[in-house]
């Protein structure tokens, strides 16, 4: 399983990779950004996307800032304090008929 380090990218040719959490090394309480750059088959490479996922104290509240769409509902990206979890950047896509061979999934400083 690969070691997500702040500020290096994790690169792979599968979509999807999990973030094994150490538990005497958890990530840090509250919001933690993961990006995603992919690369299609001619070297291009996308725009970065983020998502931000909060780890939640299993003491003290936890402030959370969401974005809502026009009807309020809104996605949880939360986990549990030293939970693994999955990312994935299988929706990705290549237009004009190339296809993505790399993913680059790095978790930001904050």
């Amino acid at each position: 399983m690969p070691e997500f380090k702040v500020n290096e990218p994790v690169v792979q040719p599968e979509p999807v990779v999990r973030v094994e959490v150490n538990p005497a090394a958890p990530l840090p309480l509250g919001a933690n950004r993961f990006r995603l750059v992919v690369v299609d088959d001619s070297g291009n490479e996308s725009e970065a996307t983020f998502l931000d996922i909060v780890v939640r104290d299993a003491e003290r509240p936890t402030a959370v800032l969401d974005i809502v769409d026009a009807n309020g509902r809104r996605i949880e990206p939360v986990v549990a304090s030293g939970a693994s979890f999955i990312l994935s950047g299988a929706r990705s896509s290549d237009v004009g008929g190339g296809r993505v061979v790399e993913y680059r999934f790095t978790l930001v400083e904050r």
